[in-house]
């Protein structure tokens, strides 16, 4: 009895699935009865041929043209009405007349193609609606090819990309009064928008995305188009307040202007469309207090996006009242006061919320009604809001993913429930830049398949280096800045993050061998700590890191000889360890150096010249080693023509350095100099993390003390050869470095004249010639250095007054002490002076006298004594009657 309801249900069941796979095996064979027609595969075969080349397996005669790739017919004709080489990699470059054999054709997308003849022809396609161009920026497709699409009348959706309008506006686009859907991305414009675009009265949806209006104001025409949807132009370089004129757009249910230079208020208007679902306004410059949203039990809004902005004040309550909000974005702007976390909990559709970056301060209550109904939130940002504990309310949330409470004054442990509630959806996890002191509960390992960010970096945060288990190749494992003192030995066969930074903790001892199962590493930084013993030969000789920062550890032996020619360091740092020997030749592999800093360690050998064949090689560190003999022509080993092209800080400073240094040594240095004015790029890595750009370091001297430079600039330029055993002549070479900013040649045996070529180096900001033999005078010329902040020739056999004249007018007298010869400010040692008289004329006068008497001698030698004296007595006659030898002042 009880399983006859069962047998029927199961039956009628059966019945539906019957009837379910009739209907399908009818449909398929309805599809199936019209193939494509013979004249439809003929043109697309045609078609092909005219491709330069095509990646189009599937397009082969005898097969059904409906079923080739990018290619759709109509199922009761077998006629093509879709072609979409947009996904095709092909070379097009002009309109085969094969493609006017589609009659049918109503979409036609070209938008990797480039297209550049023959688009006219496409006002013979009678079906054609929808088409998708693609330009390129370094050709000037605005003419007769591009303009005649505007003959396309029946057009009622137009996508163009990367077409560069600068010397034509596109004003035939208001021809196309069908047109309801208008897509112009990536294209250059001067001045505005083409007003014809006001006149499309059909318009739906208008999307302008990184289009370059040069900073012109949004037109006030987008007031006309009262039909739009959606209006959606982002990244254009807009200036100007947002127009009013969008009022009248009361049919909106999506308004992206976001990437622009907007400035002035958000006008209350735009909370007020009853259909609005998307407000994207992030990135611009928009400032003021936000307004109440005008009954906002009744608003559509879904999506609000007003992150980095100026907007100040306090969060309007009505904010707290869109019953439809599932994105809330205030990011870095000035809000201000007090807000209660859980009263976002009330937003039952919430899954995304940032107020990080804000001067605002968040209030967390755990009580009340309002934590039995919870939103589905997944999302939550709340750097910079002022947090001293961790938010209690966040328990009661049980599908968080994504959680930043970073920058916040959070004094407290970090709570089990981070890994025992979220541990199977957690994706990404920033507790950085806080004081937390522990971590309740958590175990060596714990499983977080799906994390791929973790940052406790910059806390207080102590023991044993918690490593969490995950399934996916992750991006951001950052424990810098805390006082973890131990790591798990096999740590490194659960890494599978990308980036990697230990640096500044308490950790010691040996670096585990298992690193080297890190296989995702990227960017490892194992520097101050006090790690000791030799490195793991996979971290150098593998070469398969980008980053390598080992500073200021214990770390001795010897680097391994063989590093792989496929070797991808682009920055290498093992400053301050104790490791020695020489630098490995196959560091010459690394073609994609540009960081390497070996500086305080024990490495012997003489000046390494071959690194001069790297192309990319911006900094060469090698102070306080070892090194030494003589530094020899920079072409070594190679005789390559460009050697160092790129070097632009070079710090060879207390080593062993002596020797002359080769005339024309400094004249390899091409990338010194390039006087450039532009402000260059920083060093160092995208890493597409979380991290976004990683930074390189170094520790130059500059104006008499150790500065740590976090940011280096491509247009820094700097040599130290200080505390060597230089000598002779400062080559005049040096003076065609002319972007130098900081020049240290201090504590060596350098002899004879400062070179006069120095006036040459206009950046110049800091000259250390001190502790050398350098006599002579100091050059007049130098004062032409209007750069220079910082000048030290003490303790040198510099004679003479000392140049007055621009900034050695605010040099002190240390700059010039340890110089007996030396006289005049701002030394209290007085030059002295020579009174004037008839015997010592004035340099002018000296000038042409010296001139008058090589005349005479010429006239005593070439004339003989007897002609020559009385033709000289006569012109001696002359040049006193004339007054020519009169004193000149």
């Amino acid at each position: 009895m009880v399983a006859t309801p069962i047998l029927h249900h199961l039956h009628i069941l059966t019945l539906l699935l019957i009837c379910s796979c009739s209907m399908h095996a009818s449909a398929n064979t309805t599809n199936s009865t019209v193939p494509c027609l013979p004249d439809q595969a003929s043109a697309l075969l045609h078609l092909k041929h005219s491709f330069t080349h095509a990646n189009l397996p599937s397009w082969r005669a005898g097969k059904d043209c409906c079923h080739w790739e990018s290619v759709a017919c109509d199922a009761a004709s077998g006629r093509v009405i879709s072609l979409n080489l947009s996904v095709v990699d092909a070379a097009i470059r002009r309109v085969d007349p094969a493609l006017l054999n589609l009659t049918s054709l109503k979409i036609l997308s070209l938008t990797t193609t480039r297209i550049s003849e023959g688009l006219s022809s496409l006002s013979k396609l009678p079906s054609l609606n929808t088409l998708e161009l693609h330009g390129s920026s370094s050709w000037d497709p605005v003419g007769p090819e591009l303009s005649s699409v505007g003959d396309i009348r029946q057009l009622t959706s137009l996508r163009l990309e990367r077409y560069d309008f600068s010397r034509s506006q596109p004003s035939w686009i208001g021809n196309l009064t069908g047109l309801v859907y208008l897509r112009m991305k990536s294209c250059s414009f001067t001045g505005t928008v083409p007003d014809q675009i006001g006149t499309l009265a059909k318009l739906t949806l208008l999307d302008f995305e990184n289009c370059n209006y040069t900073g012109q104001p949004m037109p006030s025409w987008i007031g006309n188009l009262n039909r739009l949807t959606t209006l959606s132009i982002q990244g254009c370089r807009h200036s100007g307040s947002i127009p009013s004129a969008i009022a009248n757009l009361t049919r909106l249910e999506v308004l992206r202007l976001g990437n622009n230079s907007l400035v002035g208020k958000i006008p209350q208007s735009l909370f007020a469309f009853p259909a609005l679902k998307v407000l994207s306004l992030k990135n611009n410059q928009l400032s003021g207090h936000l307004e109440d949203i005008p009954s906002p039990l009744y608003s559509s809004l879904s999506t609000v996006e007003i992150n980095d902005n100026q907007l100040t004040g306090h969060i309007p309550k009505s904010i707290l009242q869109l019953k439809h909000l599932e994105y809330l974005n205030f990011e870095s702007n000035r809000l201000s006061g007090t807000i209660k976390l859980s009263s976002f909990w009330r937003l039952e559709k919430l899954f995304f919320l940032s107020l990080s970056n804000n001067k605002l301060s968040i209030a967390d209550e755990e009580g009340g009604d309002v934590l039995k109904s919870l939103p589905n939130i997944y999302q939550i940002h709340l750097a910079s809001c002022n947090l001293t504990k961790f938010p209690g309310s966040l328990r009661y949330l049980d599908k968080v993913s994504v959680l930043d409470l970073s920058s916040n004054q959070i004094n407290d442990v970090i709570p089990s429930l981070v890994w025992e509630n979220w541990k199977d959806q957690l994706e990404s996890l920033n507790f950085s830049r806080n004081m937390f002191t522990a971590l309740e509960k958590f175990p060596s390992l714990v499983h977080m398949p799906r994390l791929t960010a973790l940052d406790l970096s910059f806390n207080r945060l102590q023991g044993s280096i918690p490593i969490p288990v995950t399934a996916m190749p992750g991006k951001v494992l950052d424990y810098s800045n805390n006082n973890f003192s131990s790591i798990l030995p096999d740590f490194g066969r659960y890494i599978r993050s990308f980036y990697l930074n230990l640096s500044k903790n308490k950790l010691n001892g040996y670096v585990p061998s298992s690193i080297c199962s890190a296989s995702h590493l990227n960017i490892l930084d194992l520097s101050y700590n006090n790690f000791s013993g030799s490195l793991p030969s996979c971290l150098i000789g593998s070469g398969k890191l980008a980053v390598l920062k080992l500073r200021e550890n214990q770390f001795n032996g010897m680097l391994p000889e063989n590093i792989r020619e496929e070797c991808k360091f682009r920055t290498i740092d093992l400053n301050r360890n104790r490791i020695e020997g020489e630098l490995p030749r196959s560091l010459s592999n690394c073609q994609q150096l540009e960081l390497l800093d070996v500086g305080n360690n024990q490495f012997r050998g003489s000046f390494p010249s071959w690194l001069g064949i790297l192309p990319k090689l911006r900094v060469l560190v090698l102070r306080s080693n070892q090194l030494n003999g003589t530094i020899r022509d920079l072409d070594g080993d190679h005789g390559t023509i460009n050697q160092f092209p790129s070097l632009q800080i070079l710090c060879l400073a207390s080593n062993r350095f002596y020797g002359h240094l080769p005339k024309g040594w400094f004249n390899k240095f091409k990338a010194m100099m390039e006087n450039v004015n532009e402000e260059g790029r920083v060093l160092g890595y995208y890493t597409n993390t979380t991290r976004g750009f990683y930074q390189d370091t170094v520790t130059i001297t500059l104006k008499g003390s150790d500065l740590i430079f976090t940011k280096i600039l491509t247009t820094f330029k700097a040599i130290d050869f200080s505390n060597n055993s230089f000598d002779g002549p400062i080559p005049e070479s040096i003076g065609n470095l002319v972007s130098l900013h900081g020049v240290n040649m201090s504590s060596n045996n350098f002899t004879g004249q400062m070179p006069s070529s120095l006036s040459n180096l206009s950046q110049l900001e800091s000259l250390d010639l001190s502790w050398n033999r350098i006599s002579g005078e100091i050059p007049q010329v130098l004062t032409s250095l209007t750069s220079l902040a910082w000048l030290n020739l003490s303790y040198n056999n510099l004679v003479g007054r000392i140049p007055q004249g621009n900034q050695f007018l605010s040099f002190p007298n240390s700059s010039f002490e340890g110089n007996v010869g030396l006289c005049g400010s701002p030394l209290s040692k007085q030059c002295e002076t020579t009174n004037s008289s008839a015997l010592d004329p004035p340099e002018p006068y000296n000038l042409w006298q010296d001139k008058l008497d090589a005349i005479l001698l010429f006239t005593f030698v070439g004339l003989g004594f007897g002609v020559g004296f009385a033709s000289a007595i006569t012109f001696r006659m002359f040049c006193h009657i004339e007054g020519l030898d009169r004193k000149r002042w």
